[in-house]
């Protein structure tokens, strides 16, 4: 467990939104990869980006939905990706390698949540696939731009969902019943895992990794639910509108994985995960859904994960 798993005092909170975190940083000749870059919060983490200079690469399972989403939007390119096939992922990084571009920030912000049952790949989990083993994937091909940067950051956009599942070391693919609730949530556990395993091995060629939870947001995530179980769930009242006042806006939800790409507060740190802008409390007690869970952030269950994954992915 990261013994840095406390908050810093980033003078931003839970309010904050994408464009606020990046006023002041300039990141001109800089290259993003956002996953998933051109709906959502990955939206708005690609437009907060491009207007503070970057050039963001968004990497799109529908790449003519992605060219019209971002169409207003200068400094931004699309490529085709389906993370839950690895001839797509090893596509995507042969043609990005191509390009000889260093990558500076990588955000694996595409997933799914609470879908139905759905087997891809190799038989895998889909939300296991989607959210985690794709992204583990992308990053080991893409290793050599990441190690060309002078100091890159990956993130992992995870979830307080996490809190709901650790591992499940016995049935990872969900081989013997299947939960939609706890598919998503064991993957958003691999997430964090996967950020502090990367930091390990990264480090010392300037690569850190960071994980967070963006908070409570309507966005196309929420495409598996009926609207009757957002009601239910308070999220929404019945005509559809937002019921809850604690749910960010996408602009909101947006800022903690763009700060963790490019604070300044974050440099020579790695493997944390991180929520309201802020580095998070390790979680104090079961059933609060506020900081991370001691097994999201174990060395011995992310080397762990790593491995299967690497098995799964080579």
């Amino acid at each position: 467990m990261s013994t840095s798993q406390h908050k810093i005092g980033s003078g931003f909170g839970a309010r904050s939104t994408a464009g606020e975190v990046l006023s002041g940083i300039d990141l001109s000749g800089k290259v993003a990869v956002v996953t998933g870059g051109y709906s959502g919060l990955g939206l708005e983490t690609t437009r907060a980006l491009a207007n503070a200079g970057a050039h963001v690469v968004v990497p799109a399972r529908r790449p003519a939905d992605a060219e019209a989403a971002l169409a207003g939007i200068p400094g931004t390119e699309v490529g085709e990706l389906d993370l839950a096939d690895l001839t797509s992922v090893e596509a995507f990084a042969r043609g990005f390698l191509g390009t000889r571009r260093p990558i500076d920030l990588l955000i694996a912000n595409a997933g799914i949540m609470a879908a139905p049952e759905r087997r891809v790949g190799s038989g895998w989990e889909s939300h296991f696939a989607i959210c985690h083993l794709g992204h583990h994937a992308l990053v080991n091909r893409l290793w050599p731009a990441l190690k060309a940067a002078d100091g890159a950051r990956v993130v992992t956009v995870s979830s307080a969902g996490h809190h709901s599942s650790p591992m499940r070391w016995d049935d990872v693919q969900f081989e013997r019943g299947y939960d939609r609730w706890l598919a998503y949530g064991q993957a958003k556990t691999a997430n964090v895992l996967f950020a502090v395993r990367l930091d390990t091995l990264g480090a010392e060629y300037g690569i850190r990794a960071f994980s967070l939870h963006p908070g409570a947001i309507l966005t196309p995530l929420q495409r598996h639910l009926r609207q009757e179980e957002m009601v239910e769930r308070g999220w929404i009242d019945e005509h559809g509108d937002l019921a809850d006042p604690s749910f960010k806006s996408p602009e909101q939800g947006a800022a903690t994985q763009v700060w963790a790409a490019t604070s300044p507060l974050l440099d020579g740190m790695g493997g944390l995960y991180c929520e309201d802008c802020d580095v998070a409390e390790v979680a104090a007690e079961e059933g609060e859904l506020v900081g991370v869970r001691p097994y999201a952030i174990d060395a011995g269950e992310a080397a762990r994960l790593w491995e299967l994954s690497e098995n799964h992915t080579a």
